[in-house]
């Protein structure tokens, strides 16, 4: 099963939740898209939540890195909420876990845009 994305707001801020794999092929690309609809809308504040999220491959991690410069480049904010221990082991030995403001609590994430 590749990634499902819903979203959903908690005031200005924009909650992706992600359900599944992010790899190669589908779940990566509906991610990349997802992203860039968003920030074409003009969100700036996003929480990427990948509390369901079970794997994420090399592609994965190239998305998440894709998404957090298109939406810095928009003048906007990526942020992680709830990585399972695989996700934030694979962040920190590809060293991406001190780019990215990962949190554990939505409410302290969704304070930390203000």
């Amino acid at each position: 099963m590749s990634v499902k994305l819903t979203t959903r707001q908690v005031g200005d801020v924009t909650v992706i939740d992600a359900v599944g794999k992010i790899t190669l092929g589908d779940g990566a690309s509906s991610f990349r898209e997802t992203i860039r609809s968003l920030t074409g809308s003009g969100q700036k504040k996003l929480l990427l939540n990948l509390a369901e999220v079970s794997y994420i491959d090399s592609s994965g991690i190239g998305e998440m890195v894709s998404g957090f410069t298109t939406v810095a480049n928009q003048g906007g904010v990526l942020k992680l909420l709830n990585l399972n221990k695989r996700v934030k082991d694979l962040l920190q030995i590809t060293k991406l876990y001190t780019v990215f403001e990962v949190f554990d609590d939505e409410s302290a994430a969704v304070r930390s845009f203000a």
